[in-house]
C-alpha cells in the first residue's frame, strides 16, 4: 500500500513524516529529491539555467532558491517551465525508490502538492492529510522559513483551499497540539496502516 502524505505549507508534514520513519516506515519525500536534483553540478540545474538564465545558479554553484522561489511565484508562466522540468525528474526518482522497497506492508510518499498536481493519483491508495488551523499554519511557516506573513499566504494561495483538502482526504491527523499529540496519531496511523496490509 502507498500513503500520499499532504498538508499546507507550515501543517506539520515534515514532522509526521519524520514521525513515521522512526516507526520504520519508508517515507519518500519529493521535496527533499528535488534538493537533491537541483545540487550543484546535478543535470537538472543545466536544464534550470537553460530555462531561466545564469541568475538561477548561485554563486556557490547551487540553486538559488530564494531568486527562483520569487519567480516562480510573481509569474504563472515560469513556475509552469520550472514544474515541466522539475516534475517528471521527480516521479522517476519516486518510482525508482518505491520499487526498491516493494516488499514492505506500505510507503509513504511525501508530497506537498499532492491535489494540486494530481501527479501521484496513479500511484497512491490513500491520501493522509496532516491539517491545523490557519493561524499556526502562518505562524510556524514565519518561524521556520523565515518568511514574512505575505509570503507565506502567497505560497497558501498556490495551495489548495483547507476545506478542499480536507474534503479529499482518506486519512486526516489534525496537528493542532503538541508533538506528543502528533506522534500518538502518526502511531495509531501506523498500526493502522500495518494491519491493512499485514
Amino acid at each position: 500500500m502507498i500513503v500520499g502524505l499532504t498538508g499546507g505549507i507550515g501543517s506539520g508534514k515534515s514532522e509526521a513524516a519524520r514521525l513515521f520513519a522512526a516507526q520504520g516506515v519508508t517515507v519518500i519525500d519529493t521535496d527533499a529529491i528535488a534538493h537533491e536534483l537541483t545540487a550543484a553540478g546535478q543535470p537538472a540545474l543545466t536544464q534550470l539555467a537553460a530555462a531561466f538564465g545564469a541568475e538561477v545558479i548561485a554563486v556557490d554553484g547551487s540553486l538559488n532558491r530564494a531568486w527562483l522561489r520569487k519567480k516562480a511565484f510573481s509569474d504563472r508562466a515560469a513556475k509552469q517551465t520550472l514544474e515541466d522540468i522539475l516534475h517528471p525528474l521527480i516521479h522517476a526518482e519516486v518510482a525508482t525508490r518505491l520499487n526498491a522497497n516493494a516488499d514492505a506492508p506500505y510507503r509513504i510518499i511525501m508530497v506537498p502538492l499532492l491535489f494540486e498536481t494530481g501527479a501521484y493519483a496513479n500511484l497512491i491508495d490513500r491520501s493522509l492529510v496532516i491539517d491545523c488551523d490557519e493561524s499556526l499554519q502562518i505562524s510556524r511557516a514565519m518561524a521556520r522559513s523565515k518568511l514574512t506573513e505575505a509570503e507565506v499566504r502567497a505560497i497558501m494561495d498556490t495551495q489548495c483551499f483547507r476545506e478542499q483538502r480536507l474534503a479529499l482526504a482518506d486519512d486526516i491527523i489534525v496537528n493542532n497540539g503538541s508533538l506528543a499529540n502528533l506522534e500518538t496519531q502518526v502511531r495509531e496511523k501506523h498500526e493502522r496502516y500495518s494491519g491493512l496490509h499485514s
